[in-house]
């Protein structure tokens, strides 16, 4: 993902898409739910310690870049944990893309679901490829090296992979379909739809009808830095404020309204603003090293995007309030 603005400046084209998903019926509001006053019922507890090892266990496989053996070895590896986890279906979407550089990428979206018979569905979303370029890197030297992706890839991934865990235990009250998405990080900064290509590939065999598509979405991407906080993404404001509303207002409840930040900072090009296109409201749960501007930690897309930088208590935040959204739902 990359940033797209700062608090006063917005490229002119995010403007012109904006305009264009408002049209389709976006809404803009800064409100948040009133918090439930005493703690959520949490009828599942979220591991950190098991979701730190999944996000250890992508970040051993090595660089996860489309095409690499670590790439195929962390899709097995993903596939196996929901198969053993046991979601009603697995299925992976095998296809190609082409990146910024005419590079044709070998591309694989997993999809796992639980509770299939439920009418009320939820998407919950994040990204397992990572970046073939350290060009943020302060040492010019590395901008040619494979970022590791403990963060910006492997930390979404682990929180979900906990969560499927959770689901295969105790079932949630609603439908839950988990996406796991190939080919985010391949862009250029000057390009939008450079990145996202295995989420746009996604939705053009989009396994919905207009009339069972999940109420909405949630996507993850570097959820478990050092100390790390979130605020409300710009776009995810714009076009699924009620969903921002009631994450923000969950995790205040469940104890985390220091990790989530109730402030609205810059958005950023990411699989959501392709969800939110294609007609599911889609919010992005994603780390702000500057609560004003929304911009990225030091760490983002530099060779130390490692281990060393992941906090269980980051992903404890993420994962049990995300949890306890799930888990607190009506069917």
């Amino acid at each position: 993902m990359t940033d797209i603005f700062c608090t006063i400046m917005m490229r002119l084209h995010l403007v012109l898409l904006i305009l264009i998903l408002t049209a389709c019926g976006g809404s803009k509001t800064n409100a948040v739910a009133e918090a439930p006053t005493s703690k959520p019922a949490a009828k599942a507890e979220f591991d950190a310690d098991s979701a730190y090892r999944f996000v250890k266990t992508q970040v051993e496989f090595g660089p996860r870049t489309p095409g690499s053996k670590g790439h195929s070895d962390c899709a097995a590896f993903i596939a196996a944990r929901l198969n053993a986890y046991g979601a009603d279906t697995v299925f992976i979407q095998s296809t190609d893309a082409v990146n910024f550089k005419g590079e044709k990428l070998p591309l694989q979206n997993i999809m796992a679901r639980y509770n299939p018979a439920a009418k009320r569905r939820v998407l919950l979303l994040a990204h397992w490829d990572t970046r073939p370029w350290a060009d943020n890197d302060p040492d010019p030297a590395n901008h040619s090296k494979p970022v590791p992706g403990a963060n910006d890839g492997a930390s979404g991934v682990g929180v979900l992979l906990e969560l499927a865990r959770i689901f295969g235990q105790e079932k949630p009250p609603v439908g839950v379909d988990l996406l796991f998405v190939d080919g985010e990080d391949s862009g250029a900064d000057s390009q939008d739809m450079s990145w996202c290509l295995g989420t746009q590939k996604w939705i053009e065999q989009m396994p919905y009808k207009v009339s069972d598509r999940p109420s909405y979405a949630i996507l993850l991407d570097m959820v478990g830095g050092r100390d790390a906080k979130f605020t409300r993404e710009y776009i995810s404001d714009q076009f699924a404020p009620s969903v921002n509303d009631r994450v923000w207002a969950m995790a205040h409840a469940s104890g985390f309204g220091d990790r989530f930040v109730n402030r609205q900072a810059g958005g950023v090009v990411d699989d959501h603003m392709f969800i939110n296109r294609a007609g599911i409201p889609c919010i992005d749960i994603i780390e702000c090293a500057n609560e004003t501007t929304g911009s990225f930690p030091p760490v983002w897309h530099t060779v130390n995007d490692d281990m060393e930088h992941i906090d269980p208590a980051t992903l404890k935040a993420v994962g049990q309030t995300v949890a306890n959204v799930i888990y607190n739902e009506r069917p």
